[in-house]
């Protein structure tokens, strides 16, 4: 049941930079653009930050060298484009459908909470085994 709570924390963790990394994106400069800068600011943020968190404290993976380092990160990419697909579209039909910046990260949110749930399990399955 740690494992449970230490997951949810170490996603909200990631969740909050990648939010608070679009707000700075978009406090800097806002024009038409910006979504997609902003939208892969945080989710590199988000990527690095949880795969940092997952390896050491949730699956307790050790890595010995580089290429197992670098082999590992891949396939920690390669399943989360999946569900950073589910992020994006979430956070951009928000941002569309209700065209303000609060919708977005309402939208956000839902995306992430429900990419990091199918993470998980896509994580344990191929990526930690």
């Amino acid at each position: 049941m740690e494992k449970v709570f230490l997951y949810i924390y170490f996603s909200l963790i990631a969740m909050t930079l990648n939010i608070f990394s679009q707000y700075l994106v978009f406090s800097l400069h806002d024009n038409e653009y910006t979504i997609y800068v902003a939208i892969l600011v945080g989710t590199t943020l988000g990527l690095i930050s949880k795969y940092s968190l997952d390896r050491v404290y949730i699956f307790k993976y050790n890595i010995n060298n580089i290429y197992g380092y670098s082999k590992n990160f891949a396939l920690y990419t390669f399943t989360g484009i999946f569900t950073t697909l589910i992020f994006w579209i979430f956070e951009y039909s928000f941002y569309i459908l209700f065209d303000n910046n609060v919708a977005k990260y309402i939208g956000a949110i839902i995306g992430l909470t429900i990419g990091y749930t199918v993470k998980y399990v896509l994580d344990k399955k191929f990526v930690f085994k």
